[in-house]
């Protein structure tokens, strides 16, 4: 497990040396991003269920259950502590999206499969499920209203409000594409549905794969954009990380092992919880526009320090 946290660290570094070599970087990122959000990752979770042994269809339900409350919590902890955190208002946004989402698509599957095994990718796409409707719901809202919009402390004028308006929750984000792959992820497994043909299965897997890489080289360029003193962190960036990296995940873990779920369920959840800041969150801010910094920072930050509290988490705790 400690291995695959430094390979994906590393890759990261790679991904910063590129962007300072001017391989990576501007449209390119922003184009790498769109395919990354619309094509490599809902193949990603899609191939997960077509390699080897179904997965246990019976803890699909217990998943998406305790994830639904995860979220619920991780929701109102996002929305009321990033004003404690930070005296930018500009950042109130993005501090709240590292709160609440770790990086279960990219970095969360191949940290579960090292954990619990290779069938265990199925159950953290299913709590996936949830996390996807959030990012592109409650995430979006964040990232594009920032601290003004969502945390209420400002009056929006005019053209704030139709920005904030236009990028607010939508039925289409029902039926993109990382939540289509995750609904028939489920009814594959829900269906036991077996024997899918190999040029299907093969290319899906071949294209998924490109995922991990390419998320993290978008993480490791977006660094190379801002000065070296600014990938050190500030006060806020810490105090974001020990929330995200330590306090946030051992709360749900003790929250939902009261609340009677099974253990496999309960630890395969705070594991997910446990990842760093979610790479959505650099990738939404280049969709949007907006001022990637912050989530830059803490996602750099947090990225460095999981390879330590992941680790400590499953010795001590799981």
């Amino acid at each position: 497990m400690i291995t695959v946290m430094i390979t994906l660290f590393v890759v990261v570094v790679l991904g910063y040396v590129a962007g300072r070599l001017g391989y990576l970087g501007g449209d390119f990122d922003r184009r790498l991003s769109r395919l990354v959000i619309n094509i490599t990752c809902p193949a990603l979770i899609l191939s997960s269920s077509m390699t080897g042994e179904l997965p246990d269809r019976r803890f699909i339900l217990p998943l998406l259950l305790i994830s639904v409350i995860t979220y619920a919590v991780l929701t109102t902890v996002a929305f009321l502590l990033p004003r404690y955190l930070t005296k930018r208002r500009d950042d109130e946004g993005p501090v709240g999206f590292a709160l609440m989402f770790g990086n279960v698509g990219f970095m969360g599957y191949p940290v579960v499969a090292s954990i619990f095994g290779h069938e265990a990718i199925f159950y953290a796409a299913v709590l996936n499920v949830v996390n996807t409707f959030a990012v592109f719901t409650v995430g979006t809202m964040l990232i594009t209203g920032g601290g003004d919009g969502v945390m209420g402390t400002r009056r929006l004028d005019d053209v704030e409000t139709r920005e904030y308006e236009r990028h607010r929750f939508q039925k289409k984000v029902l039926y993109s594409t990382p939540m289509l792959a995750a609904y028939m992820t489920m009814l594959i497994v829900a269906l036991e549905i077996k024997d899918i043909p190999a040029f299907v299965s093969q290319p899906l897997t071949m294209v998924g794969n490109i995922t991990v890489p390419a998320a993290l080289l978008i993480i490791g360029s977006s660094m190379s954009q801002l000065p070296l003193r600014a990938l050190m962190g500030n006060m806020t960036v810490y105090l974001t990380t020990a929330l995200r990296l330590v306090l946030l995940p051992l709360g749900v873990y003790y929250l939902t092992r009261n609340l009677g779920f099974s253990e496999l369920v309960v630890n395969i959840n705070t594991v997910v919880i446990a990842m760093p800041v979610a790479t959505y969150g650099t990738i939404l801010c280049l969709k949007y526009e907006k001022d990637t910094t912050t989530i830059t920072e803490t996602t750099f930050i947090t990225t460095l320090f999981s390879m330590v509290t992941i680790p400590l988490l499953v010795m001590l705790f799981l």
